[in-house]
């Protein structure tokens, strides 16, 4: 088991940057496959944001490229996003996700709100 503890996002113009970090109780770097975050937006289905692998590869999906940048801090155990040039189709409810010997977990969720 592990609890994941979101922190970050809120309100931001069109163009601007948020954060995202999410904390995990224990250490999990030794033993997870991924960690990454998802988001949905008001009346859409959960999508898969980006990922970072236990190798440090990443994934990103095509509608954040370039923007957003997935990060993990090994010490601290947190995964952390940062997102740049935000746009209106952005906002959402942001869920900080890890799969950890074939279980996923998954933090509160924080909303991000991007304003045109």
């Amino acid at each position: 088991q592990v609890q994941l503890v979101q922190s970050g996002g809120g309100l931001v113009q069109a163009g601007g940057s948020l954060r995202l970090s999410c904390a995990a109780s224990r250490s999990i770097f030794s033993d997870f496959a991924y960690m990454g975050w998802y988001r949905q937006a008001p009346g859409k289905q959960r999508e898969s944001v980006a990922r970072i692998f236990s190798d440090g590869s990443t994934y990103y999906a095509d509608s954040v490229k370039g923007r957003f940048t997935i990060s993990r801090d090994n010490a601290k155990n947190t995964v952390s996003l940062q997102m740049n040039s935000l746009k209106s189709e952005d906002t959402g409810v942001y869920y900080c996700n890890v799969r950890l010997l074939a279980a996923d977990f998954w933090g509160q969720g924080s909303q991000v709100t991007v304003s045109s």
